[in-house]
């Protein structure tokens, strides 16, 4: 069986990238903006931190804020929820919120 090398990838953008005439709107310091890039240990690339002035100006309903902390909460327990439980999850979103804490410590607790 015949195997294909991947190169590594190169940390400098090729020549044919950096070409005026194809791409007119490529800034002329794009070498220099590629090597301060964040990168850590492992070799990924880091991300900026979002600008809190950038959020969207709602807030999720109750039921959905609901619906998110009981399925991070099966999941951090290691429990999958099968596709029948999605409807019991859904139930359970439109109960107030001391029940629905109630049944997340129920999920969470170790003991």
């Amino acid at each position: 069986m015949n195997t294909t090398q991947i190169p590594a990838r190169s940390m400098t953008t090729p020549q044919w990238a950096r070409d005026a005439y194809r791409f007119p709107a490529l800034p002329d310091d794009l070498d220099q903006q590629e090597s301060t890039t964040a990168v850590d240990a492992g070799g990924d690339y880091l991300l900026a931190a979002p600008d809190p002035m950038q959020r969207l100006p709602f807030a999720l309903p109750a039921p959905d804020m609901r619906r998110l902390d009981l399925h991070a909460a099966l999941t951090t327990s290691g429990v999958a929820p099968l596709p029948g439980d999605l409807a019991a999850i859904h139930v359970l979103c439109e109960l107030d919120d001391a029940t629905v804490a109630t049944v997340l410590r129920w999920i969470t607790s170790t003991g």
